[in-house]
């Protein structure tokens, strides 16, 4: 009997997988839980440390002065950008994740970037930091190596990923600094470590969390700028589509229901004569009712196990076709453990 609400099941899945993947994809858009600081500031290491410590915050990296992030690429005399941000990160990175740098003198660039330069993973650009030093305009080079492209629908503008190390080389080496990024380039030798940056790059963990997380920031007299206007269009998004996901559970579990309800009662009505014939043969009701209920417990797990089959076999059929028409989306026909719990008990009841 189960067999006839596969067809219920593949498009619950289906709606299923649709719904919850693009709440998660609005819930978790990195975008969305970004604080920015406005201005620079003196940012220490034990502000760094307090503020990975929040329990709101999911990543925190230092960053330099804005215009100190600002190099132009150039992967052969022909392709060129200029104006290209540069970017720290480290593992767990939101926006690149789940990429991450595997070595120094590397970058992850963006689409638009690697589009412009005409590269991909594996060639090698250069990248071009200009200073005036002792009344001299000079320009730095270093090689780097393009690890991997990030789709432009985490990262729309130009810019490439590097380590921080090289991030605040270039700072140094614009502050009249030497460097081991530009070691060919002349400056001053810095007497002490660096012991605080401008601004920061930081990410709350989850939308209920960037309000919290910026408050805490404006109460240490930080100004921060955050996606306010789009979180709540976003939670207002997600209270839909919970409605419509209630809505999709509803309907598909009292169709089932009815259909295997009816079901049950049609098999009866058809063995009427073989429960007369049973009756005749001294059998109780008792025992002729718990026969028939033995009979359809028994067909129903197995027609549960062989639609069970054909529903991961079609599910795996939807996600191959429908997802190479679509980016980022690992799947689109899902349900989760309980969800077939739920439909093995409502089978086994009914």
């Amino acid at each position: 009997m189960p067999n006839l609400c596969e067809n219920k099941r593949s498009l619950f899945s289906l709606k299923y997988g649709v719904v919850s993947q693009l709440r998660a994809q609005l819930m978790n858009d990195p975008r969305h839980l970004e604080i920015k600081i406005v201005g620079n500031l003196n940012l220490s290491s034990e502000w760094f440390a307090w503020l990975q410590q929040q329990p709101e915050t999911q990543f925190v990296i230092p960053l330099t002065r804005s215009l100190n992030t600002i190099v132009d690429l150039r992967s052969d005399t022909r392709h060129f950008v200029s104006d290209v941000e540069l970017l720290p990160t480290a593992p767990n990175d939101p926006i690149l994740a789940p990429l991450r740098l595997q070595q120094k003198k590397a970058a992850v660039l963006t689409a638009l970037a690697a589009e412009k330069l005409q590269v991909r993973s594996g060639d090698k650009i250069t990248l071009l930091a200009t200073r005036n030093y002792a009344g001299l305009t000079e320009k730095g080079h270093l090689e780097l190596i393009v690890e991997n492209i990030l789709p432009e629908t985490r990262f729309s503008r130009p810019a490439a990923f590097v380590d921080l190390e090289t991030v605040v080389g270039i700072e140094d080496f614009r502050d009249g600094f030497q460097t081991d990024v530009f070691p060919a380039m002349s400056g001053q030798v810095r007497e002490q470590a660096r012991e605080t940056f401008a601004r920061a790059r930081i990410y709350a963990k989850q939308l209920d969390d960037v309000a919290l997380l910026a408050l805490k920031l404006r109460a240490k007299n930080i100004d921060t700028r955050t996606e306010a206007k789009a979180i709540e269009n976003v939670k207002a998004i997600d209270a839909v589509l919970n409605v419509i996901f209630l809505v999709i559970a509803v309907t598909s579990i009292m169709g089932c229901i009815l259909s295997l309800v009816g079901a049950f009662l049609a098999n009866i009505d058809r063995k009427r004569k073989e429960i007369a014939v049973l009756r005749l043969l001294g059998f109780q009701s008792i025992g002729v009712m718990g026969f028939l209920i033995l009979q359809a417990v028994i067909l129903s797990s197995v027609a549960f196990l062989m639609s069970y089959l054909f529903f991961v076999v079609g599910s795996q059929l939807f996600n191959h076709i429908l997802t190479n028409n679509l980016a980022d989306k690992p799947f689109i026909s899902h349900l989760q453990p309980l969800h077939l719990v739920f439909a093995f008990m409502i089978a086994f009841i009914a």
